[in-house]
């Protein structure tokens, strides 16, 4: 990152927010304190409330290619890493077959048909033959990037504690090359949905950053940044329902991209205000479990009413 250009606080999030993305003060702050001390950041949070969508906006942000590697369970170093064009690797070995008779017609015994052959020993395991996946791509970057390690919690302990080498030294080992370190140290951010709990050597490698569902001064920030057009009225009744609907017992909770969903709905339906029925019609954006959208339909109607009155009342929103 160029320091001079992220001076304070302030400038990260101007340009996080030139990107659409708006940063409450310690997403900026997290990101600004990650530049000095080049650390990666672990982003903690319940899916939903823009941990990916911060790693896209900090590569847009900056003119940077964005790696992504997404975690699952089984995943190991070599998915994560790298792999061997295994078919140009048989394509040669064809070539070698062919070749092999003229090659050791004239040596006059094994031995020395094996030493001619052992220049050939390390051909099959070199850079020619090198697949790089997102994290050796990440390395490999002579300017920099912006690395994104998803839903790290999704992977097993073993790629966790794979994972430590990168993290504090910026470099990994391939048994048949040796160690590749980063010209440029990408910014790396790992993200966690809380499915397991993350080791703490891990921790201890990362500034912890959680992102939590918005109060509703932000969340209406964040809409309006993503649909500029929305009207002001809708914008709140929306923002207002939303955070109503959280208080009630559901299994899961509409996050801020299920917000952005329905309020996109919503404006292609060119609703101006907030009615039961259409509520009603729209709720499966907000809530993904057929229980959730049982539990909430007799609350809807007083939802609704209540969004939209406080609405038009004209009070800020809480930050």
């Amino acid at each position: 990152m160029d320091t001079q250009a992220t001076s304070t606080i302030e400038d990260v999030t101007a340009g996080l927010g030139a990107t659409g993305y708006v940063a409450a003060r310690p997403i900026a702050l997290a990101l600004w304190l990650a530049e000095r001390l080049a650390k990666p950041i672990l982003v903690e949070g319940p899916a939903g409330v823009g941990k990916t969508e911060l790693a896209r906006a900090i590569a847009a942000w900056r003119g940077l290619p964005l790696h992504r590697l997404q975690c699952h369970e089984g995943l190991d170093e070599t998915r994560a890493l790298y792999e061997w064009k295994y078919g140009k690797q048989l394509l040669y070995t064809q070539i070698l077959k062919d070749r092999i008779g003229p090659l050791l017609g004239d040596a006059p015994g094994l031995a020395p048909a094996l030493a001619k052959l052992d220049g050939f020993s390390d051909l099959f395991f070199s850079e020619a033959f090198l697949e790089p996946r997102p994290l050796l791509a990440a390395l490999r970057e002579p300017a920099g990037c912006v690395l994104l390690i998803d839903e790290v919690d999704k992977a097993d302990e073993a790629f966790e504690a794979f994972l430590l080498e990168l993290l504090a030294d910026h470099a990994v080992t391939i048994p048949e090359i040796g160690t590749i370190r980063a010209a440029v140290p990408p910014i790396v951010l790992l993200t966690s949905n809380g499915v397991r709990e993350l080791g703490d050597a891990l921790k201890r490698r990362c500034l912890h950053l959680h992102i939590g569902l918005p109060a509703p001064a932000l969340e209406a920030r964040i809409v309006a940044a993503r649909l500029p057009g929305i009207a002001a009225v809708l914008l709140r009744q929306v923002v207002l329902f939303v955070q109503g609907l959280r208080k009630l017992d559901l299994k899961k909770q509409p996050s801020i991209s299920e917000t952005i969903d329905w309020a996109r709905a919503l404006t292609l339906l060119h609703t101006e205000s907030l009615d039961p029925d259409l509520v009603r019609e729209t709720l499966n954006l907000l809530l993904k479990h057929e229980a959730d959208i049982a539990a909430a339909g007799p609350e809807l109607a007083g939802l609704a009413l209540k969004a939209k009155r406080d609405a038009e009342g004209g009070m800020p929103l809480p930050a």
